[in-house]
């Protein structure tokens, strides 16, 4: 989908769902991380991530298009136009719009070390590699001894 063709949606997404024009453009834009889009005050333009259309459907990309048109359309009528506004709130359940964008990036998993006291056998488990020479357990002052990396 080009950025015309996406501009073209959603002019007909406002026309059908809220009744009025969408005046302005709209465009992929790669450098968008984990939001779904944007709206921005300054010229009015929308964004979209284009990961959104790579990974769900096209009703997801709708959802999308309709809560930043939600921006756009409270904030050129006057209204308060924020996530945390009843107005808002009510015209997205209103058009159906999407909530909250679906996840487009991968979580990282974590790496934990695991290490053992020699004394009583209590584990400890850290992000942060721990200098076994200086530290010791916190219950009975033992040495302690890496054990291996787990990844969660």
């Amino acid at each position: 989908m080009t950025d015309n063709e996406l501009t073209q949606l959603v002019q007909r997404i406002s026309k059908n769902s809220f009744g009025k024009e969408f005046n302005n453009i709209a465009k992929f834009n790669n450098r968008l991380r984990s939001t779904g889009g944007r709206f921005h005050l300054k010229d009015g333009h929308i964004d979209i991530n284009p990961k959104v259309l790579e990974r769900y459907d096209e009703k997801t990309l709708e959802g999308i298009i309709k809560h930043e048109l939600v921006h756009y359309h409270l904030y050129y009528s006057g209204g308060k136009h924020y996530h945390s506004s009843p107005a808002f709130k009510a015209l997205l359940k209103q058009v159906g719009g999407s909530r909250y964008a679906p996840e487009l990036t991968p979580k990282k998993r974590k790496t934990y070390k695991i290490y053992q006291c020699k004394k009583c056998g209590l584990e400890y488990k850290r992000i942060k590699k721990i200098n076994t020479w200086r530290f010791v357990c916190g219950k009975c002052r033992g040495r302690l001894v890496f054990i291996k990396e787990s990844i969660e």
